[in-house]
Parts: structure tokens; C-alpha cells; sequence
């Protein structure tokens, strides 16, 4: 009998990443309140079901300066490993979110708004091209931001962050 094959680099880089990364979670509504805000919830609820533990939780208006500086306030944060935004993805004038993170990239993850799209194409078909969801990487956090539906957030979080949050996590801190 044959030995089974090595593991390959990127199960023992997610075996070697942190089991647990403290996130903020920020909403971006002109609309919802803590208690009304599910997409939000629902990003709190799979990562502590995961063991994540949440750092921060706050709503801010659809406006690209609230946005930013909710943003900052988390990145100033020490105990922050991960960022997620969600809600002001789409392409009504009011969807700014991409605008107002993307200058606080310092790189983009490609990746991950292509594979959202095809994932997303398979379950809501062409819809899918109005989500302008973008990940990046920010002083050594790893940031999300996603559409604020619950249907978009438990896609995005169960098939592509979550399987890869710690592991995204340790990569963007290596050789700080």
C-alpha cells in the first residue's frame, strides 16, 4: 500500500493559522439599527459559530467619510485581525462602500470579488454582476466588504472567508 500524498502548502498554512481572528463588523445603512441590522448579525453569528471572536460592531450611514473612518477605527485597533463591511456594494448612487475602502487597500484581493460573482452567478444567475464585492489587505488586516443581503453574507462568509479567514489573517501580518 502506498503512503497517502503530502499535504499540500495551503493545508498546512491553514493548519498552522490562528483558529481564532478577532473581526470587526461594520454595516453600512442609512436604514438599520443594531436590532434590524440581519446581514450584520448574520456575519457576527457564523463567525463566533466558527470561534472567531468579534472585536467591534457598529453601523454607519451610506456615506464614503463615515465609512472610512469607521474603517480607521478598526484598523487603529491592535486587537483587530480582519475587517468585514457589509451593505453599499451594489450600483445605486448611494452604494459607495468600494469607493470609500478601496483607498485604505494597500492590496486588493482579486480573488475573492471573482470567485463571489461565479458563486453568486450560480444561485441568483446574472444578477450576480451588480455586486461590486472587494477584499484587500490594510496595515496587516485582511478586509471584506460584502453586499448586505443574508442570502450575499452566508455565501460570501461560509464558501470563501471563513474557510480561509485565519489562514488570510497570518499571510498578512508575515514579515511586518
Amino acid at each position: 500500500m502506498s503512503d497517502p500524498p503530502p499535504a499540500s502548502a495551503a493545508h498546512a498554512h491553514r493548519r498552522a493559522a490562528p483558529r481564532s481572528v478577532p473581526t470587526a463588523v461594520i454595516t453600512v445603512s442609512d436604514t438599520r439599527t443594531l436590532e434590524t441590522d440581519t446581514g450584520g448579525q448574520r456575519v457576527a453569528d457564523l463567525l463566533e459559530g466558527a470561534g472567531h471572536a468579534i472585536a467591534s460592531r457598529e453601523i454607519v450611514k451610506d456615506a464614503p467619510d463615515e465609512i472610512a473612518a469607521a474603517l480607521e477605527r478598526a484598523l487603529e485597533r491592535a486587537d483587530v485581525g480582519a475587517v468585514v463591511l457589509t451593505g453599499g456594494t451594489g450600483i445605486a448612487p448611494r452604494d459607495v462602500t468600494p469607493e470609500a475602502v478601496a483607498p485604505l487597500l494597500e492590496r486588493e484581493i482579486p480573488g475573492f470579488g471573482e470567485l463571489f460573482r461565479m458563486l453568486s452567478f450560480e444561485e441568483i444567475g446574472s444578477a450576480a454582476l451588480l455586486s461590486r464585492a472587494i477584499a484587500g489587505l490594510a496595515r496587516g488586516v485582511v478586509v471584506f466588504v460584502l453586499p448586505g443581503s443574508r442570502g450575499a453574507v452566508s455565501l460570501a462568509m461560509e464558501r470563501l472567508i471563513l474557510p480561509e479567514l485565519g489562514h488570510l489573517a497570518a499571510e498578512a501580518v508575515k514579515g511586518r
